[in-house]
């Protein structure tokens, strides 16, 4: 059962990876690029900032920092628990395989890190700024598929990964969103 789960996510990745080109391939490394995103991040810190001052924004970037290594981390563990290589790393697919990438990464793939915490920010995130409007929390959960698609994009990931990375980050984001409510509304009172 397992093995036919692995074949099919392994011939879904090939077919996904195949549909790329050289049209969009910088646009798909520049949505991948863990920098890319924190202009949008800082942009919305400041938002919130303005709404609720330093102390309060300043707890929640530590929040937010804890979380982002926890995702980070429980990926991790999962990569060296799991062990399935990257497609980058799998010499029997490298015929068929598009790697967008100067490099294909670290060694093993389950499950996405990007995928993880990109869905844990946008979660994080959006659950405090869709009480101002909605369309953050929309964009913010839209950019984080588009990151985790763009792991598949590049190569170096497999669709299983980034499900299962999308799944924990949010999960993780929800978690955080409730703590920090908890804690602020307990030791932040304004």
């Amino acid at each position: 059962m397992i093995e036919s789960l692995l074949d099919k996510d392994t011939a879904l990745f090939l077919f996904l990876n195949a549909l790329g080109n050289s049209t969009w391939d910088g646009f798909w490394l520049l949505v991948t690029n863990k920098l890319t995103t924190i202009p949008i991040y800082v942009f919305l810190t400041y938002l919130l900032y303005r709404k609720w001052g330093a102390k309060k924004t300043a707890a929640f970037f530590l929040f937010a920092l804890l979380m982002l290594t926890f995702s980070d981390q429980l990926a991790n563990i999962f990569k060296y628990g799991f062990k399935r290589l990257r497609p980058c790393h799998e010499t029997s697919l490298a015929p068929y395989l598009r790697l967008v990438k100067s490099h294909c990464g670290g060694q093993y793939s389950f499950f996405s890190a990007h995928a993880s915490t990109g869905m844990a920010l946008a979660v994080f995130f959006g659950n405090f700024l869709k009480q101002y409007s909605k369309i953050f929390f929309i964009a913010l959960i839209t950019l984080a598929f588009f990151v985790a698609y763009s792991r598949i994009y590049i190569g170096v990931h497999y669709p299983l990964d980034v499900l299962v990375g999308v799944f924990f980050g949010s999960i993780i984001g929800i978690l955080f969103y409730k703590t920090f409510k908890i804690f602020s509304n307990k030791y932040l009172k304004t």
